[in-house]
């Protein structure tokens, strides 16, 4: 198998970030906001192709990964690659909860819960706005 290296790291200044990213993706991304519940373009969305990082372009999920959840939040039950995205602990809110950001650039995500379908377990629950979606290319 053949030794794949992640993308440098991704390190902007805040003026170049809100240059970069909408207002709501800057809000999420950088600010560590979240959308409302059921308004994400993502949402109830199911086409084939993959998830990236709205500020960097890093993959970070798969649509084969997708599900509907009911959380109003797109759902994942795991990450295109382990080292795509990077964990940390949050108490917010007065909750304890499992932060999700972009491994590249640091970009606040979502969060990940164990309450997800088998075999993992695991719901990562993903901001809209924090996502681009690449369509899959058509074999011909």
């Amino acid at each position: 198998m053949a030794d794949t290296q992640r993308p440098e790291k991704i390190r902007k200044s805040d003026s170049e970030w809100r240059k970069e990213l909408t207002p709501e993706q800057y809000r999420i991304l950088r600010q560590k906001g979240t959308e409302r519940a059921f308004t994400g373009e993502y949402d109830e969305f199911f086409e084939d192709g993959k998830y990236l990082c709205a500020a960097c372009g890093n993959e970070l999920f798969g649509s084969d990964a997708k599900y509907n959840s009911g959380c109003g939040w797109p759902a994942f039950s795991q990450p295109a690659e382990q080292d795509g995205v990077a964990y940390s602990k949050d108490t917010t809110h007065g909750m304890t909860r499992i932060e999700v950001t972009c491994s590249r650039c640091g970009g606040h995500l979502g969060h990940v819960f164990n309450d997800g379908p088998q075999p993992t377990g695991q719901r990562y629950c993903i901001n809209s706005a924090a996502l681009n979606f690449k369509k899959q290319e058509k074999k011909e």
